[in-house]
């Protein structure tokens, strides 16, 4: 019994209280956001200004708990039920074409009680989980019909999430399975044939208008957005995405090196930036604390993203390895992306950063995935 108790303080002594804290400050920091970017539009329609900061520290609660409880857990057993796992997100991405709640022209929802989840965050996690288990089962050796097989299991979630439709998670898929087959054991040759294929499908999708008219727009907005927004921009989807995209390029340049201080700025206040509490977020961090705040917040990130590609070279063998990777190319992308897309210089794709959108599928789903880099740490003898 005490050798159990002993082999037990042992494992928990590897726990990564860095990633941990850099993770829940980033979470905290995120509530904050969330709040001063809703609190004066709730207040003009009569309802709690903490209504949106209530939740979301629900989601933050309920996500820190769910982290933990992953994380006690040795990570090959998530190995074990990754078949289980993919086949339950495929069941609801699907289940949720029938029964889901459609919001905004997109139907990516399951609606309790007043909270939303939606299965594409979850999606996300079982990939990770099912892709790694795959590529360590084939020993890091993808062969031909190995590799297909890999591919057949990132389209079917990467359809289903795009035709939502959901483009922004799906290119977070799709980034993931890039990133795991460079490190699961793909051949240059073969990674060399995928990207040929990819830019194919790429000029296919803009040339036999694939895309819907409002998802090009979104893509091109970032080429075309215009410093000078006004109503009329409105009218069209394209003038919408630019007329977004030039808001929060304001709200961020108002910032300054320190901002305008915490719950002022008037492109917050004022509510000039559409949906600034989900995806541009950030714009909200860049008035109000500035470039100062701003880049604390990515060292955060940094450190997140640092911690885990540690416990990936860490790892005692390739599943663990992967499953981090994964988990850093998820976050990487989104960050990257939802980040870049508040300052004008990527398209607007619709993703939440990490931790600090507001989102509960998001926030808790993050957090699983956070937890199971700390699986992998708690389950190394280094």
């Amino acid at each position: 019994m005490n050798d159990v108790r002993s082999r037990d303080g042992s494992r928990w002594r590897r726990f990564d209280v860095i990633l941990v804290l850099a993770a829940v400050a980033i979470g905290s920091f995120g509530c904050l956001m969330v709040y001063t970017a809703t609190r004066y539009q709730f207040a003009a329609a009569h309802i709690s200004p903490t209504y949106d900061l209530k939740k979301q520290a629900i989601f933050m609660v309920l996500g820190i708990v769910v982290m933990i409880a992953v994380a006690a857990v040795d990570y090959h057993h998530y190995g074990a039920l990754s078949g289980v796992l993919y086949g339950v997100s495929v069941l609801m991405l699907i289940a949720v074409y029938v029964v889901g709640h459609k919001s905004r022209g997109a139907q990516a929802w399951f609606q309790f009680a007043g909270y939303q989840f939606e299965p594409s965050e979850f999606a996300k996690v079982a990939l990770i989980l099912a892709l790694a288990a795959f590529c360590a089962a084939a020993k890091g050796r993808l062969t031909g019909r190995a590799l297909v097989v890999v591919l057949v299991l990132s389209a079917i979630p990467f359809v289903l999430i795009y035709k939502q439709p959901d483009l922004g998670t799906a290119l977070v898929l799709a980034f993931v399975l890039i990133a795991v087959l460079v490190l699961g054991g793909a051949s240059p040759r073969h990674l060399g044939a995928l990207a040929a294929l990819g830019l194919v499908l790429a000029v296919a999708v803009v040339h036999f208008g694939v895309l819907k008219s409002y998802q090009e727009a979104r893509l091109t907005s970032f080429l075309n957005a215009t410093n000078r927004p006004s109503a009329a921009l409105l009218a069209t989807p394209a003038g919408a995405n630019e007329y977004n995209v030039a808001e929060s390029k304001i709200a961020v340049s108002n910032g300054g090196l320190t901002g305008q201080g915490i719950g002022k700025g008037a492109q917050t206040n004022l509510a000039y930036v559409p949906e600034q509490q989900t995806d541009f977020i950030f714009s909200a961090v860049g008035e109000q604390v500035g470039f100062v705040g701003s880049a604390l917040l990515l060292v955060l990130f940094a450190v997140v993203l640092w911690r885990t590609w540690r416990t990936a070279f860490l790892a005692k063998d390739l599943f663990g390895t992967l499953v981090c990777i994964g988990v850093f190319a998820m976050i990487t992308f989104q960050v990257f992306e939802n980040v870049g897309m508040a300052i004008g210089i990527m398209p607007v794709a619709g993703i939440p950063l990490p931790l600090m959108s507001y989102g509960g599928s998001s926030v808790v789903m993050t957090f699983v995935a956070i937890g199971l880099v700390l699986s992998v740490r708690l389950n190394t003898a280094r």
